[in-house]
């Protein structure tokens, strides 16, 4: 069985949340969405399970973090070019995103930065491998 990653996020409203992923042009799985939450397709073995903050908080005894105020993770996802990554956080902006930071051109790796409607912290970026210095 290959290895796969469930990404699980505390949500207020799912079926924002929901949107605004589709918006970006990622997938839903049916089969793992229901009132509760939501299974959202990131790559063949990448997922992100949206769930409403009552359904989460039975995951855990800990307090739920307000992701507007306080970083919980930085989600990073790499993208196939510059203008994809343009593109995406265009998207995230108009599907009601925020545009978080400036980008970051390091020549050899290019990023930048959106907020999901939970505040949820968003790194996308390109790299390209063969430029990366010999001296990190």
């Amino acid at each position: 069985m290959e290895t796969k990653m469930y990404l699980n996020l505390a949500v207020k409203d799912l079926n924002k949340s929901v949107k605004f992923f589709n918006e970006l042009g990622f997938s839903t799985n049916p089969k793992f969405t229901n009132e509760k939450g939501a299974c959202i397709v990131i790559g063949e073995n990448i997922f992100i399970m949206l769930l409403v903050k009552e359904f989460y908080q039975t995951f855990t005894d800990k307090q739920i973090c307000d992701s507007h105020t306080t970083s919980e993770a930085l989600i990073s996802i790499s993208l196939e070019s510059r203008e994809e990554v343009n593109e995406m956080v265009e998207k995230a902006v108009k599907a009601g995103g925020t545009d978080y930071k400036r980008e970051q051109d390091y020549g050899w790796m290019y990023q930048k930065t959106f907020l999901d409607p939970d505040g949820h912290h968003w790194e996308v970026f390109y790299m390209d491998e063969s430029q990366i210095p010999d001296q990190m």
